[in-house]
């Protein structure tokens, strides 16, 4: 496949997460909810020929790969499975695997945005008060612009939600409309002449 552009990506972070820890319970609530409006937003991107980038935990395992975090997280007895079935990656999408909060540090992001030629990237997933602020922080750091789906990001609070969306609006000039209310088409992927061609649904880094 040869290497195609987009001014925009969309990056879910952390939704593929069995979500089995102590207290999970209203996390996986809140979840559950975004997933469904999420899924739409994560067709309409594929649709508009915009790269969906999967920047996820490697639950400390760094001999896993994504085909394995997926296949564990699927599992019935995993709290988070009903998110991660409405969610999981395509061959076509990318998959980043990260250490810490940020999906920016210590992994290829930037550096596969790049690449793309993306300068807006839209950050859906969880927690919208850890790891969706802490990689807002760094993108705009980075001088992306910036969107957070309202309905697109979840939490183990309302309040915590709402925190974060704030502090994405207020501090770090995102904007923060609903999952239906975002558009790609202004965004569309250009074919690169003469670009490398790319192995389709491969771990980056």
């Amino acid at each position: 496949m040869a290497r195609t552009r987009s001014a925009m990506a969309l990056l879910l972070v952390d939704v593929i997460n069995d979500l089995d820890f102590p207290g999970s319970e209203a996390l996986v609530r809140a979840a559950e909810r975004m997933a469904v409006r999420l899924a739409r937003l994560v067709a309409r991107a594929r649709k508009s020929g915009v790269p969906v980038i999967y920047v996820n935990d490697n639950f400390g395992r760094w001999q896993s790969d994504w085909r394995s975090v997926v296949e564990r997280c699927l599992a019935p007895e995993a709290p988070g499975h009903r998110v991660v079935a409405r969610l999981h990656p395509t061959d076509q999408d990318y998959f980043v695997l990260k250490p810490k909060h940020s999906g920016f540090f210590s992994t290829p992001l930037d550096i596969l945005l790049r690449y793309l030629g993306v300068d807006t990237v839209i950050l859906a997933g969880m927690a919208a008060d850890i790891c969706i602020l802490s990689t807002a922080n760094d993108a705009y750091m980075r001088d992306y612009r910036m969107i957070v789906p309202r309905d697109g990001v979840a939490a183990n609070t309302r309040a915590k939600t709402e925190f974060a969306l704030t502090e994405i609006r207020d501090v770090l000039k995102g904007s923060t409309p609903a999952c239906a209310n975002i558009r790609f088409a202004a965004a569309r992927r250009r074919r690169a002449r003469g670009a490398k061609p790319r192995a389709a649904g491969r771990v980056v880094g």
